[in-house]
C-alpha cells in the first residue's frame, strides 16, 4: 500500500514531464537511467542537445535554410580547439587584407615598395632594409641604395618583378621609379590580381578547414557519430562564414579599383 501511495504521489510530475517531452520533441530518458530526464543526468542532457540540434536540420526547399550549429568549445576541447581553428581562419583574412593594402593600390606610394623582397647573395631582404625610399613627386619614387650599392641590380629586378607595373631606372646607386599613369587597363589588371589573391586565400582557408576536420575524425572511435557530425558541421560553417567575409573584401576592393 505504501509503495502504491508513493507511486501515485509522483504520477503528476511524471505526466507533466512526459507532456513536456512530447511538446518540445525531447527524447525520454535512456533505458536504465536512474535519474529522471532534466534532473541533471549528463547522459540525458547530452542526448537532448544532440537530438535537438539534429532535429533542426531543414531541407533545401524554398524559404528554408540549414540551422546554425554552435557547440561550446569547452565541451569538445579534448577533441579540437575551435578557438584556434577560428584564429587560423581569421589569420588568412588578415593576410588578404594586408595584401590588398600593400600591393593593390590604384596609385603607387613609397610604402607599397617597402616589403618588396630583394634576393641577394647574402639572402632575402625587404627593399626598405637595403635602400632609403622616398617620393620625389606624385609621379616619381626614389630608392637610394648608397648603403648597399652591390644590391642595386637585385633591387631593380625585384621592383620590376613585383607585379605593380613598375619600370625602374638606375642612376648610379639611385633607383628612379616612375609612377604609372592610372589607366582603365591598369585598374582592370589590379582587379584581376585582387581576384587571384582572394582565390589563393580561399585555398589556404580550405587547408585550415581540412586540417581541422581531419583532427576531429581521429576521434571517431572515441566519441559518438553525432558529435563528429556536429563538429564537422560547425567547422564547415566557420569556413563558409570566413569565405563570405573574403568575398565582401573582394567586392569592396574591386569597386575601389574600378572606380
Amino acid at each position: 500500500m505504501a509503495m502504491a501511495l508513493r507511486c501515485f504521489r509522483h504520477l503528476p510530475l511524471l505526466l507533466y514531464r512526459s507532456s513536456f517531452a512530447m511538446t518540445r520533441g525531447l527524447p525520454q530518458a535512456p533505458a536504465g537511467c536512474s535519474v529522471l530526464l532534466l534532473d541533471g543526468c549528463w547522459q540525458c542532457v547530452h542526448q537532448v542537445l544532440l537530438t535537438r540540434k539534429l532535429a533542426t536540420k531543414k531541407g533545401k526547399g524554398k524559404g528554408q535554410s540549414q540551422a546554425k550549429v554552435n557547440i561550446s568549445a569547452a565541451l569538445v576541447e579534448d577533441i579540437i580547439n575551435l578557438e584556434e581553428t577560428n584564429e587560423d581562419m581569421q589569420a588568412v583574412v588578415e593576410a588578404l587584407k594586408e595584401d590588398f593594402s600593400r600591393n593593390l593600390s590604384v596609385r603607387t606610394s613609397p610604402g607599397a615598395l617597402d616589403h618588396i623582397t630583394v634576393v641577394t647573395e647574402e639572402g632575402k631582404f625587404p627593399l626598405n632594409q637595403l635602400g632609403q625610399i622616398s617620393q620625389k613627386s606624385p609621379q616619381l619614387i626614389i630608392v637610394n641604395m648608397a648603403s648597399f650599392p652591390e644590391s642595386t641590380a637585385a633591387a631593380m629586378k625585384a621592383i620590376r618583378d613585383s607585379g605593380m607595373n613598375l619600370n625602374p631606372e638606375a642612376d648610379g646607386t639611385v633607383i628612379r621609379v616612375p609612377v604609372p599613369k592610372v589607366t582603365r587597363e591598369h585598374r582592370e589588371s589590379l582587379a584581376k590580381l585582387a581576384k587571384q589573391s582572394t582565390n589563393k586565400s580561399k585555398e589556404a582557408l580550405r587547408r585550415v578547414r581540412s586540417k581541422s576536420i581531419n583532427q576531429v575524425k581521429k576521434f571517431k572511435s572515441k566519441v559518438s557519430e553525432d558529435t563528429i557530425w556536429l563538429l564537422e558541421k560547425q567547422i564547415q560553417q566557420m569556413a563558409d562564414s570566413t569565405a563570405a567575409e573574403m568575398d565582401k573584401l573582394l567586392a569592396a576592393k574591386t569597386k575601389e579599383l574600378l572606380g
